[in-house]
């Protein structure tokens, strides 16, 4: 039998179901974690998911069971949630459009832990109040490792990726995937070329050190190299938000880190970090994301 709390978030009431449910098995962490965690890291984790359209990767059953992407709002949910209806071009379900939830609220971030929501994967635009769509104002490169390369060889990538965008005026922002990557974020003024500047920044750093960087989609071109993977900036795509929990063994987290970390990585645990780290480096180092919220440069 589902066992429900009734709690009130910012005037909202929900109903928590089964918060003892185990979802990280090897650890022991519960929903009622989940939404803890939620809770408590929602003050710098909103800002940067607010006015994205949220894509969903939910398991119900933890992250050993079966998981699923979910973009359209389901049926149930409160009319109190903010949702936008975008086109879904290529869609799976052969949707043509679907009501994306935004995460505006504490509420909201509440409401969809507690379905087991746990990783939230966000746009680099943003919507309007009306639902408008508007040109990217982030640009993102995923340092992706083929094997045996791991995210220290991500960190030496990052910091050559860091130097050719600063020749540019562009400052970038790292965090971790919360898996065996790295993710730079860049801010823009409002543009739709972060796409095509991405590709060609991910080409230049390929012809500068092509046994450590590959640009191009190829799984074979990967192994022992850093995959620079531009493609997020396409706008039907979406990069893990910053702050988001990761379905791995623990409850991994999407990191932001410092460029001091990154330079002195010397080990893939230097830069893993769990739920209850986070929470510890937010309350020393704040939120290092920060910048992303002022409006960057205009691309070059």
């Amino acid at each position: 039998m589902s066992r429900k709390v009734r709690v009130e978030v910012d005037g909202r009431e929900l109903a928590l179901s089964n918060l003892d449910k185990v979802l990280y098995p090897r650890h022991g962490f519960a929903k009622g974690e989940v939404v803890d965690y939620y809770t408590r890291v929602a003050p710098v984790m909103l800002p940067h998911v607010r006015d994205r359209p949220a894509t969903r990767k939910r398991y119900p059953d933890g992250v050993e069971g079966q998981s699923f992407f979910e973009k359209n709002a389901p049926s149930h949910t409160p009319g109190w949630v903010r949702t936008v209806n975008l086109p879904t071009p290529g869609s799976a379900k052969g949707r043509e459009s679907a009501d994306f939830v935004v995460i505006d609220d504490l509420a909201t971030l509440v409401w969809l832990a507690n379905l087991a929501a746990l990783e939230l994967h966000v746009p680099q635009w943003r919507v309007g109040p009306r639902g408008k769509v508007h040109e990217p104002d982030l640009m993102v490169f995923d340092l992706d490792p083929g094997a045996p390369a791991t995210i220290v060889d991500a960190c030496r990538v990052a910091c050559a990726l860091r130097d050719l965008l600063a020749e540019d005026g562009l400052t970038a922002h790292p965090k971790t995937s919360g898996k065996k990557g790295l993710h730079l974020y860049v801010p823009v003024r409002r543009t739709s070329r972060t796409e095509e500047y991405a590709k060609r920044a991910a080409r230049r750093l390929e012809e500068a050190d092509p046994r450590r960087v590959i640009s191009r989609m190829e799984r074979r071109l990967r192994r022992g190299r850093i995959f620079v993977d531009w493609s997020q900036n396409n706008p039907a795509k979406t990069t893990v938000a910053p702050y988001s929990l990761r379905a791995s063994r623990g409850p991994a987290v999407s990191t932001p880190v410092t460029w001091d970390e990154v330079e002195s990585c010397a080990k893939p645990e230097d830069l893993a970090f769990d739920a209850e780290a986070v929470l510890e480096r937010i309350d020393r180092h704040g939120d290092l994301l920060a910048p992303l919220l002022e409006e960057g440069p205009p691309l070059p």
